[in-house]
């Protein structure tokens, strides 16, 4: 057989794995899991990181601050050295809306070792930790909670024994490069780490969604967070395997009723949120990079290619297995458009999506190299191999 041929039964091998052998990844039924209300609800501080957040603060924070919750809450915002008003304006939205107590403070600038975001998670949480809450939610600004999130977090943490409870919020889907990209990405992190892999007792996957993290205090105390994952800049994930490191019980899924409010109206807007990462996910290893891109090439650009060269050629096994291998990857991307409300004809697309991460991820690469280090909100860290500290 030609070559076409045996790389397109790879690839149909690769998919068969996948559908089969990855937690089933692919679904999106984990959702927060069974619950009951307790008896007596514990006390939870819920720490905000912002940075230069005017512009969605007015459709989040109203939603944390008015949450129906039966317990004691308060909400730390954390303004981490905005130019935009942002601690004033949370004050603001404060004494208009009422609701949970809101203290609005400012950590100054992080010493070395540390992210930015990090630092400000630092001082929200050992501001928190003054009235001694058994929970700390930890929720970035843009996200914005239904009445009822935080009680249905803290049931499912109570019911399950859970340290950590997260949920992926729903991102933003109604600009064209929003649609065709949005989905994808949720996509591929639920392929990296299979949701029922997470909540299994012993099982080495861990992970967690950033935008919404219930942390039992505790754990979070055990596993020496946030100082443990200083200088983390894909701090969710650091900081669920710091827990499940520590022998905590972690859950991760899909929301249903958590939101991001930020706009992505851009492909340059996307490309900065992926790109700023991506590198970091590879640990910022060269043959991890290489194994990268030679998996996404064989897994989602090969079965189209094929397909196409196979009919080109006459080759009829090619276009068989070039045709299954895509449709099986069409059909495992259908659920997340469908959670996602978008159309079903963007599921064939998904090689021209993953071949555009491909690019994102080697051009994360390039910029690790070229010394510019990740960023968020503005703030460029040093590459990780010139920060000192311990590595978690």
């Amino acid at each position: 057989m030609s070559v076409i041929v045996w790389t397109a039964a790879g690839s149909l091998a690769a998919w068969l794995w996948l559908l089969l052998c990855q937690g089933f990844f692919w679904r999106t039924d984990v959702r927060l899991p069974p619950r009951t209300e307790p008896e007596d609800w514990p006390s939870v501080g819920v720490v905000v990181p912002a940075r230069d957040e005017a512009g969605v603060l007015p459709a989040s924070l109203p939603t944390l601050l008015l949450q129906d919750y039966p317990g004691r809450a308060e909400v730390f915002l954390v303004d981490d050295g905005s130019s935009d008003g942002t601690g004033e304006l949370a004050r603001e939205l404060a004494r208009r809306h009422g609701g949970l107590p809101l203290i609005v403070t400012s950590p100054g600038e992080p010493p070395a070792g540390w992210t930015g975001k990090l630092w400000a998670v630092r001082h929200g949480i050992g501001l928190a930790r003054a009235r001694a809450p058994e929970y700390l939610l930890l929720t970035d600004a843009d996200i914005a909670h239904a009445p009822d999130s935080l009680r249905h977090l803290v049931a499912a943490a109570r019911t399950g024994g859970f340290d950590v409870v997260s949920q992926m919020a729903r991102l933003r889907v109604a600009s064209l490069w929003e649609r065709l990209v949005v989905p994808a990405f949720v996509y591929f992190f639920a392929q990296l780490y299979p949701f029922r892999r997470i909540g299994r007792r012993g099982a080495r996957t861990a992970a967690a969604a950033g935008g919404c993290v219930l942390l039992r205090t505790e754990a979070a105390e055990r596993a020496r967070i946030p100082d443990a994952i200083r200088h983390a800049v894909i701090d969710d994930v650091a900081l669920a395997r710091a827990v499940k490191g520590g022998g905590g019980h972690i859950w991760l899924g899909l929301a249903e009723r958590v939101d991001s409010v930020r706009p992505y109206p851009r492909l340059y807007d996307l490309w900065r949120m992926v790109s700023r990462s991506a590198y970091a996910q590879l640990r910022h290893n060269p043959l991890l990079l290489t194994g990268t891109v030679a998996g996404l090439v064989l897994v989602y650009l090969v079965p189209p290619a094929a397909l196409v060269a196979g009919l080109a050629t006459g080759r009829t096994a090619a276009v068989v297995l070039g045709a299954l291998a895509w449709l099986v990857m069409t059909g495992t991307y259908v659920p997340m458009l469908r959670y996602y409300g978008q159309p079903l004809w963007l599921a064939p697309l998904l090689p021209c999506t993953a071949f555009l991460y491909l690019l994102m991820t080697v051009d994360s690469a390039v910029q690790h190299y070229r010394g510019r280090g990740a960023a968020w909100k503005g703030r460029t860290y040093a590459r990780p191999d010139a920060v000192v500290g311990d590595e978690t």
